[in-house]
């Protein structure tokens, strides 16, 4: 690590603590040379899978284009901040997990709503709404009764 006061590549470490609830770790560190002290944050870097759209084409994973949809749906609804960052990590790390290198809109999607419909269900149906392109007003009526009766299902067990 360069010193960001004389630029010399040796330091030592005199502290490390982990921050960011624990997905980054702070490092205190000492100039071999001058003597500052500065602090560093080290992190993991997650790659997300390329994400393939209906048409085929192949676009990188966006998470601003997943919070902006997040937040669509959430709209107006009694959802904390706290939850929907929850929401959203939770959703990458299902994504991250499935281990492809190339992830079909369609299965985000799908995770997308598992999600809603955990945390909201009004959330859940206004995305898919957009998300399954309802033409009419059976089509909302036929996704609320699929969620009525996966949430009866849910109390069953």
């Amino acid at each position: 690590m360069h010193c960001p006061f004389c630029n010399v590549a040796d330091s030592k470490v005199i502290d490390s603590r982990l921050a960011a609830a624990g997905s980054q770790i702070r490092r205190r560190r000492e100039c071999l040379s001058c003597g500052e002290r500065f602090t560093t944050f080290e992190s993991y870097e997650m790659v997300m899978p390329r994400v393939i759209k209906s048409n085929g084409k192949n676009e990188p994973f966006d998470e601003t284009k997943l919070r902006r949809s997040l937040m669509h749906a959430l709209q107006k609804r009694p959802v904390t901040q706290e939850q929907i960052e929850s929401v959203l990590s939770d959703i990458q790390l299902k994504i991250r997990r499935l281990g492809e290198r190339d992830v079909k809109s369609r299965l985000i999607g799908e995770i997308v709503m598992q999600s809603l419909f955990g945390l909201d269900h009004v959330a859940y149906v206004r995305f898919a709404s957009v998300y399954q392109d309802f033409q009419n007003i059976d089509a909302f009526q036929r996704q609320i009764e699929l969620m009525q009766q996966k949430s009866q299902d849910d109390e069953v067990l």
